[in-house]
């Protein structure tokens, strides 16, 4: 079988995988690449509530069904293959994947995605969907009258615990420095929040716990002083990591690395759109990335039907 297709998306989160039941369905010959598990940050999620038209599932469920729609379009799905190199600024995109060759198409999606800025701790792996998370919006209410970290100190994180402060019983927010980063109107109403105290200048040794999260130990980095903070949850803001590295000084970055691309989500490079975390915006869920992945699909297909009609 020939390896030229219409569209190639890298990454098979949620935004590359509704990407490619647009393309496939719009009758386009599309291959998703996916250098890990099918799903994306998404099959983390033990639990997801917030996503319309289901109640609860997993997240790893969802994926499996967003798969199983796309290839039933006639998507092909590629994970677990590692990416060599690829050139996507010509008229033809290339990409050379290990063990299975170079695949070529008119029009590329990245949706490469991210993952949050971890603390590092051998414990967090631990604890990570059993206590430990990165999304308020996600998992906040399942920790409904429960006594809850935040971790960082930044818009978001104060942000973050703000919203959550509305499910949980009490908010401790760790931050390792003894000011904040976020805003002032921000810090302003976090400390008017009766249900937030705070822990600065600390460094998070570890989590602890039996199967699910009990406690948060840190030091006070100015006085040693060991601090154990009973909680069922905790919420690490520490940042965020797009997987954009790939394409630093062939497509437009901003300052935190993530792709510039304009309300079609196309980027600087003809035929190149971007979809999903990797994109420069201001919120980061499944419901923003499958929208992305919509926009971005679409705009491809039009990209793809102009080139068709375009004289030789």
């Amino acid at each position: 079988m020939s390896n030229a297709y219409d569209a190639i998306i890298l990454g098979a989160g949620p935004a590359g995988l509704t990407a490619g039941i647009y393309l496939a369905r719009a009758r386009k010959r599309t291959l998703i690449i996916d250098e890990g598990t099918a799903g994306g940050q998404m099959i983390l999620s033990h639990t997801i509530a917030n996503y319309p038209g289901i109640i609860e599932a997993t997240g790893a469920s969802i994926a499996r069904t967003m798969v199983k729609q796309a290839k039933s379009f006639g998507c092909e799905v590629l994970s677990q293959s590692k990416i060599l190199q690829m050139s996507i600024e010509g008229e033809v995109k290339t990409v050379e994947v290990e063990y299975e060759g170079t695949y070529s198409a008119q029009a590329v999606i990245i949706a490469t995605g991210g993952v949050p800025r971890s603390l590092g701790l051998a414990s967090e792996q631990k604890y990570k969907g059993h206590g430990i998370s990165y999304c308020a919006t996600c998992d906040g209410e399942f920790f409904t009258d429960k006594e809850i970290v935040a971790v960082g100190g930044g818009n978001s994180a104060l942000e973050e615990a703000v919203s959550l402060s509305r499910y949980a019983s009490k908010v401790t927010v760790i931050h390792e420095f003894d000011h904040f980063q976020a805003q002032p109107w921000i810090v302003e109403e976090a400390k008017a929040n009766s249900k937030i105290e705070y822990l600065m200048n600390q460094r998070i040794e570890s989590f602890e716990g039996g199967d699910k999260l009990e406690s948060v130990i840190s030091t006070d980095k100015a006085t040693g002083e060991k601090n154990t903070t009973p909680a069922e949850g905790c919420f690490v803001f520490i940042g965020y990591i797009p997987n954009t590295a790939s394409f630093e000084g062939v497509l437009k970055l901003n300052e935190r690395k993530e792709i510039v691309a304009d309300e079609n989500l196309a980027t600087n490079i003809p035929g190149v759109f971007a979809a999903g975390d990797n994109r420069s915006k201001k919120f980061r869920q499944i419901t923003t990335a499958v929208a992305d992945g919509t926009v971005a699909a679409l705009s491809a297909i039009e990209y793809i039907e102009k080139r068709k009609g375009a004289p030789a």
